[in-house]
């Protein structure tokens, strides 16, 4: 059987924050990537998210981005690999300073924004988060999106990794994602998003927006919890998933 885990960003918002939305979107998934005060997030939203994740017995996620609340951590910063590492462990202390004050453990690591984008193209920044994940604790998996820097660099340190695949992007030739300052950069149409899933799990191809099939592996889906439509989406993804034969568990069980 095909089987697939399910990853969402969370907590990344601030202070009198709810997590409504997440707590509902936690029902369908099975990862959830939770930010650490440096692109969004607080250390009040920070405990909150931990305790309902480990309520929802979902897998938690560290999700370090770059210093910039003000652009979401998605405006790309000059930054050397030397500080990335330090950004990275700083991050996954914090988050993990809570998981462990709530009885939990932290099971994955997966950037943010312009952090992850950078890192999937750059061997010393990849090499870097790397190190600071193996050297924080090498049991984490290390997230980062299919045929990446990132995930080389991991497998090199020998940590675990997950490839990661989106529902609501299109891909380019070379297996990256269409930048989003392009037009044609979100799959806005649901049925074409999941079946775009499907096949990525199934086949372990993807159509470029060049119309042509590209390989790719499929360990964990990320479906983004900010949308409009977020929580029917992550009801439909997660039904159409299961309907299909595909088993959806935490990364943490499919190996």
């Amino acid at each position: 059987m095909s089987v697939i885990d399910i990853n969402c960003d969370m907590g990344e918002s601030f202070g009198a924050y709810t997590l409504g939305e997440d707590a509902e979107i936690l029902k369908y998934v099975t990862s959830a990537n939770i930010a650490c005060g440096f692109h969004a997030g607080d250390p009040s939203t920070m405990r909150k998210t931990v305790r309902l994740a480990l309520e929802y017995d979902v897998g938690i996620g560290v999700h370090p981005g770059l210093q910039d609340l003000t652009g979401f951590g998605r405006r790309y910063m000059d930054i050397s690999p030397e500080e990335a590492y330090d950004l990275v462990v700083y991050q996954i202390g914090a988050l993990s300073a809570f998981v462990k004050a709530e009885g939990g453990q932290v099971q994955h690591v997966k950037a943010h924004g312009a952090l992850y984008n950078m890192a999937a193209k750059n061997q010393e920044l990849s090499e870097a988060i790397a190190k600071a994940v193996y050297h924080v604790n090498p049991d984490l998996i290390l997230f980062g999106i299919a045929n990446s820097e990132i995930l080389k660099a991991g497998k090199r340190i020998g940590l675990r990794t997950a490839s990661e695949v989106f529902a609501d992007r299109t891909y380019q030739q070379d297996g990256t994602l269409t930048s989003r300052k392009q037009a044609d950069a979100l799959v806005l149409d649901e049925n074409q998003a999941v079946q775009q899933v499907v096949r990525m799990v199934k086949e372990q191809k993807v159509l470029t927006r060049e119309g042509m099939d590209v390989d790719i592996v499929a360990e964990t889906l990320c479906i983004h919890g900010d949308g409009v439509k977020a929580l029917t989406f992550a009801q439909k993804i997660r039904r159409t998933l299961e309907e299909s034969g595909i088993d959806v568990c935490a990364i943490r069980e499919t190996k």
